[in-house]
């Protein structure tokens, strides 16, 4: 089945809507005990995910280990979700590393059938903003596919340079992962109407209800990738205005959690890795160069985890 409609506006429009009505699912990648990809159990899982309504799935980003996989990895996870999602809800692959790479990626996810791409930062080196916004012209006129680009790491764009994708014909928006409002909010005033941002922040929660002010109210959850309770339980709380409810979780669960979280490097996926196994989740190991928690941060893990299901009215074991 091919996800692609031919029309970025049209893509851009279904996730508009989509993130109105959820969060944005950027899935674990299911790995055996051996570090092999292990595809039955991620359509397992990814149905269970898929099943929670989410408005958008990333498949293959940051949180599914992108770096981690090979190109048929690659075009298995993405074909997977292409068909648990059918046609409910838009695909956006993640593409990474130099522009050259990103584009044999990138066909890969047109064939499988993906609606659209997550532009990952480049790999390792710094560049001037001219290079970046060449980077997203060459990717994007590599492929039909629209593209998100993602400010984290070494990419940062100014207005200018904003400016400048967004006059890319198929651009459709930015990710944002530096949590710099001041800057975020003089990129959404350079943007062209229609253009859409996403809140990428680790642990996107915590700064969610600061980004809604500069006007990016949507954003992405590694939460949801482990306890879809928890992360619809605040997203209903933000979309209603009931700070009681987002407080008690920020303060009870999400604050926890990410201190666990800075603990370790790598902790951004290995943890909540951690948390989906702790729940009965087929995901498996991470990969190197990612490490598991040990005991002590895995004990710490399953007392957030479960005062965070509590206040969710969730339980530890999935339905």
């Amino acid at each position: 089945m091919a996800g692609f409609s031919g029309d970025p506006e049209g893509v851009a429009q279904r996730l508009r809507d989509g993130m109105a009505s959820g969060v944005l699912s950027f899935p674990l990648t299911s790995f055996t005990e051996a570090g092999d990809l292990d595809v039955e159990s991620y359509r397992t899982y990814l149905a269970a995910q898929l099943a929670t309504a989410p408005g958008a799935v990333f498949p293959a980003c940051g949180t599914g280990e992108f770096s981690a996989l090979d190109e048929d990895e690659y075009r298995a996870v993405v074909t997977a979700t292409v068909e648990i999602a059918d046609g409910r809800l838009p695909v956006i692959a993640g593409v990474g590393y130099g522009w050259a790479q990103a584009l044999r990626f990138a066909r890969i996810a047109e064939e499988a059938g993906a609606d659209a791409l997550l532009a990952l930062p480049h790999y390792l080196v710094e560049a001037p903003e001219a290079g970046l916004v060449k980077q997203v012209r060459r990717i994007a006129a590599g492929t039909r596919l629209p593209l998100i680009a993602y400010q984290r790491g070494p990419v940062t764009f100014t207005p200018e340079g904003l400016r400048a994708i967004a006059a890319i014909p198929t651009v459709i928006g930015l990710k944002d992962g530096h949590s710099d409002l001041d800057r975020l909010q003089r990129l959404t005033l350079a943007a062209p109407d229609g253009f859409l941002f996403f809140n990428g922040a680790a642990t996107a929660e915590i700064q969610a209800r600061a980004y809604a002010t500069v006007g990016v109210p949507a954003y992405s959850s590694a939460v949801h990738a482990f306890a879809p309770e928890i992360a619809c339980a605040f997203f209903t709380a933000l979309r209603t205005g009931d700070e009681a409810t987002m407080t008690k979780l920020l303060r009870d669960f999400y604050v926890p959690f990410v201190e666990l979280r800075d603990k370790v490097p790598g902790y951004g996926v290995s943890l909540v890795k951690a948390a989906a196994r702790l729940r009965g989740l087929p995901v498996g190991p991470v990969r190197a160069p990612l490490t598991d928690p040990g005991p002590d941060d895995l004990a710490a893990l399953e007392r957030v985890l479960d005062t965070g299901l509590a206040l969710a009215g969730g339980t530890r074991r999935p339905a």
